[in-house]
């Protein structure tokens, strides 16, 4: 099985934001700090959630856990339903890759238990505001 801990950031609400993406699995270790442009802090994690399903659909991956430390992020998939109208179509989009697994699992983890992406997620952050780019 394939371990998958995300996390997003953002300095600001909005600011620059990154997600951090962290896979373990079949001997295999993959690290992602992906920029993202000017989002809110709950938008970072919903966009790290969607770039890790997507990443594990083209390596191949059919059997993925996911960890997260958004309990937000974790609670909308848990339920298929989120009540800010304005994540409804990140969740919709994240539904939509998950069900493309053969088994798919999301867990909530303390952050103490997601440092690696959290670091990565603030890597992306800090890329992002070098760049100066904006969405």
């Amino acid at each position: 099985m394939i371990e998958v801990y995300i996390d997003g950031a953002s300095a600001g609400n909005p600011g620059p934001s990154g997600a951090g993406i962290f896979i373990k699995g079949e001997g295999e270790v993959f690290r992602y700090s992906i920029p993202l442009g000017v989002m809110s802090n709950h938008e970072a994690e919903y966009h790290a959630f969607i770039k890790a399903l997507e990443i594990c659909l083209e390596k191949g991956f059919t059997i993925v856990s996911f960890r997260t430390d958004s309990q937000l992020v974790n609670a909308a998939v848990e339920k298929e339903f989120v009540k800010n109208k304005l994540y409804a179509p990140l969740l919709e989009k994240a539904l939509k890759l998950s069900s493309q697994f053969d088994l798919f699992f999301m867990k909530w983890i303390p952050s103490s238990e997601n440092k690696t992406a959290d670091e990565l997620s603030r890597r992306a952050v800090r890329e992002n505001t070098m760049k100066g780019t904006e969405n």
